[in-house]
C-alpha cells in the first residue's frame, strides 16, 4: 500500500504574526473586523497552568475568514464582552472546548454554537486527538508544540511564542470543516451536534468539597489526625499560592504535605528533613507549615477530618464482588455490551457513554429492565439520545438475562 505525501510543517501564518491587542482601540479594530467576517470563528486560549495561580486565560488567539487572525491579551484586556456580543450569532471552534471555556468565560466570551475538533476526532475514533495529531492526520500539515508548557503570563511575549499560539487557530476552521464531511459520511453528525450542546448547556463546575483530598500521595495517610496536617498544611500552601499568585506546587510539593502528616515535625530541622523539603521555595514559609502542623495536632477529635467524603454514587467498582456480588455481574455485563457497541461504531467507550452512567446504571438498575426503562435511567443520568438510542436496548438485555438467571 503507497504511503501518502509527507506533512508539510507549518511554519508561519498566512499574514504574518499579529500584534497582541492590548488596549481599547485596538480591540474596537479586532470587533469591527471580526464582525465583518464570515464563516465560524476559531478560537484558542493560553494559560500558565504550573506557573500561576488558577487557570485564567493570558492570550487568546481567534480568526475567521475575512478578518484574519487576532491575539489579544486578557489582562490588559479583561471585558471582552462586547466581542463576544459582536460574535453571538457566530459558532466558535474550540479543539477540546472544555479546557478553555471557563477561562474564556472569566473574560466575557461565551459561545452560544460550538463545534469541538477533538471531540469530532474521538467520535470518528481516530486514536490520537491532539491539536497536532488532527491537523497532521486531516489535513497534512505538522504544527509545532514546543510552547504548549510555556509560562503564559511573561510579558512581553516572545516572538516565537506569538507564532506558535497564532498557528493554534491557523488551520482550526479549515479542520472543522474536513471533520465535519467525515462525521456527515460516517452518519455521526448529530451524535455530534448533541455533544457540543451538552457541552455548551452544561453548567459551571461546582467548587470541588474538601480539594485538599486531591493532594498527590494522601494514600499513605491512614488516620484522621495526619489527614488534618494534609487539609491544614494544603490551605496554609493556597493561601500563599493565591497571595503570591503563584502555582500552588511552586509553594510546597505534595510530596512534602504527605511527609509531613506521616512525621509531624516538630521544628525547623525536622522539616528540612522532610523529603520535597530540600529547595528554598519550601524553605520560604517554614514557619506557615510549622504552625499547620501544630494546628493539626492540637485539633479535638470531634474537628478531626474523616477519612473519606460521604459520596451520592457506588462504592468503587473493586468492591462490588464483596458488597454486591449480583451488581458486580452487572456491571461486568454492562461494560462488555457498551465496549462491542464502541467498537462496532468505532470510538472510545467513555464517549459511547461515561463510566460513571454505566457503574450507577450497574448499582441500581430499575426494578424491571426494559428497554424503557433503561433508556429513562440513562436519560436522567444525563446521556444523550444518541447514546440512549444506540445501548438502552442491548443493556436491558444483558441485565434481564441476568435477572432470569437469578430466578432460576
Amino acid at each position: 500500500m503507497a504511503e501518502g505525501p509527507p506533512p508539510v510543517p507549518l511554519l508561519d501564518p498566512r499574514e504574518g504574526v499579529p500584534p497582541v491587542i492590548t488596549d481599547a482601540a485596538g480591540l474596537e479594530r479586532v470587533i469591527a473586523a471580526f464582525a465583518a467576517g464570515t464563516g465560524p470563528v476559531a478560537v484558542d486560549a493560553e494559560r500558565a497552568s504550573g506557573y500561576r495561580y488558577g487557570q485564567r486565560a493570558y492570550l487568546i488567539q481567534l480568526r475567521r475568514a475575512g478578518a484574519g487572525t487576532a491575539l489579544i491579551d486578557p489582562i490588559a484586556c479583561p471585558d471582552l464582552s462586547e466581542l463576544d456580543a459582536a460574535l453571538a450569532e457566530t459558532e466558535m471552534v474550540l479543539h477540546a472546548a472544555n479546557q478553555d471555556l471557563p477561562c474564556l468565560g472569566e473574560v466575557g466570551l461565551t459561545p452560544r454554537r460550538l463545534f469541538d475538533t477533538e471531540l469530532a476526532g474521538r467520535l470518528l475514533g481516530y486514536p490520537r486527538v491532539g491539536l497536532g495529531s488532527m491537523v497532521e492526520n486531516v489535513l497534512g500539515f505538522v504544527l509545532e508544540k514546543g510552547h504548549s508548557a510555556a509560562d503564559w503570563s511573561t510579558r512581553p511575549l516572545p516572538e516565537d511564542w506569538l507564532r506558535y499560539a497564532a498557528l493554534d487557530v491557523e488551520l482550526l476552521v479549515e479542520l472543522r470543516d474536513d471533520l465535519e464531511q467525515r462525521l456527515v459520511a460516517a452518519g455521526k453528525l448529530e451524535w455530534a451536534l448533541q455533544e457540543f450542546s451538552a457541552i455548551l448547556a452544561t453548567p459551571p463546575r461546582s467548587p470541588r468539597p474538601d480539594p485538599w483530598r486531591r493532594t498527590s500521595g494522601i494514600h499513605r495517610v491512614r488516620n484522621r489526625r495526619a489527614l488534618a496536617v494534609v487539609r491544614e498544611v494544603w490551605e496554609a500552601r493556597d493561601e500563599i499560592a493565591q497571595e503570591r499568585d503563584v502555582s500552588p506546587g511552586r509553594v510546597l510539593q505534595d510530596t512534602a504535605i504527605v511527609e509531613m502528616a506521616l512525621n509531624t515535625p516538630k521544628t525547623p530541622a525536622e522539616l528540612h528533613a522532610l523529603q520535597g523539603m530540600r529547595n528554598r521555595g519550601a524553605r520560604r514559609h517554614q514557619t506557615a507549615w510549622l504552625r499547620a502542623v501544630s494546628r493539626a495536632k492540637g485539633l479535638p477529635d470531634d474537628a478531626l477530618p474523616e477519612p473519606n467524603l460521604p459520596g451520592d454514587g457506588p462504592p468503587p467498582a473493586h468492591r462490588w464482588a464483596e458488597r454486591d456480588p449480583e451488581a458486580a455481574k452487572r456491571l461486568t455485563a454492562a461494560r462488555a455490551v457498551v465496549a462491542a457497541l464502541a467498537d462496532e461504531h468505532t470510538l472510545p467507550s467513555e464517549n459511547l457513554l461515561q463510566p460513571d452512567s454505566v457503574r450507577r446504571l450497574a448499582w441500581s438498575p430499575p426494578q424491571e429492565s426494559t428497554p424503557e426503562t433503561v433508556a429513562a435511567a440513562l436519560r436522567a443520568l444525563g446521556a444523550r439520545a444518541w447514546q440512549v438510542d444506540l445501548v438502552a436496548k442491548p443493556l436491558a438485555k444483558a441485565l434481564l438475562r441476568l435477572e432470569c438467571k437469578g430466578d432460576l
